[in-house]
């Protein structure tokens, strides 16, 4: 399995922007031009990018194709999402110049519906957000932006994909998000246990390139980097190539 470092930009009102834990009220606002650091990114070698609309995530309505069309010719391939609710939004995110659309809410809500949608645009256009909080031992999906339970739990979540096709998964420990904590390896323990076909990328918590190497030393498909590039942690050259 290739394994995939992938930059990420998270916007809100048009700012780079971190959040702690996916608390819109616990946020960092970061002096970067979105398109300008996405560029940056590709200049230090990055082949993917990951980039969030926050605003959609909460309200839904995805606001970033002019930016994705903006990067057409970064050589950057984005995976994005933030409010995607019907198939016209994946088709409209795909045609901006998306290589791959996220979907997090309404996978955990109507995986039906993602699967089918997985069927028509292909496994390799669709990653599923399965991002997660952690509650007496057991795993919860929240949505619209993590502000609302969903009563999902994890296990019976994956079940309901494993014959989809589905390939990429990303998940967040919400709980380390923004937090410098570091990577839950445990949880991407589990998904890997539960759906081993699965490329999942972690996300949320890490802190450097030691964590970049024990993500990859666990055959996981990837790593997404967030603030610890953006405050200077996190050299992404040695990121990419470890």
């Amino acid at each position: 399995m290739s394994f995939t470092a992938y930059p990420a930009i998270d916007v809100r009102d048009g700012r780079v922007v971190r959040l702690r834990q996916g608390d819109y009220a616990q946020e960092t606002r970061y002096d970067f031009d979105p398109e300008a650091l996405a560029r940056r990114y590709a200049s230090e070698g990055a082949a993917w990018l990951h980039l969030v609309d926050l605003d959609a995530a909460r309200a839904g309505g995805y606001t970033l194709r002019p930016l994705l069309g903006a990067l057409r010719d970064s050589g950057l391939s984005v995976q994005t999402g933030g409010g995607v609710r019907s198939e016209a939004d994946v088709e409209a995110i795909l045609e901006a110049g998306a290589a791959r659309v996220v979907i997090g809410s309404l996978a955990v809500r109507d995986p039906e519906t993602v699967c089918r949608w997985i069927d028509r645009f292909s496994a390799e256009r669709i990653t599923v957000a399965l991002d997660a909080r952690e509650a007496q031992g057991r795993w919860t999906l929240p949505v619209h932006g993590w502000t609302e339970g969903s009563g999902q739990a994890l296990e019976a979540l994956v079940e309901r994909y494993l014959d989809s096709g589905l390939i990429h998964v990303l998940s967040t420990d919400i709980s380390r998000d923004g937090m410098l904590a570091g990577p839950n390896l445990g949880l991407y323990a589990t998904l890997q246990k539960l759906a081993p076909r699965w490329q999942v990328q972690a996300s949320g918590g890490v802190r450097g390139i030691d964590d970049v190497r024990a993500v990859k030393a666990q055959c996981l498909g990837g790593v997404v980097l967030g603030k610890a590039l953006l405050e200077g942690r996190l050299d992404l050259p040695e990121a990419l190539s470890c």
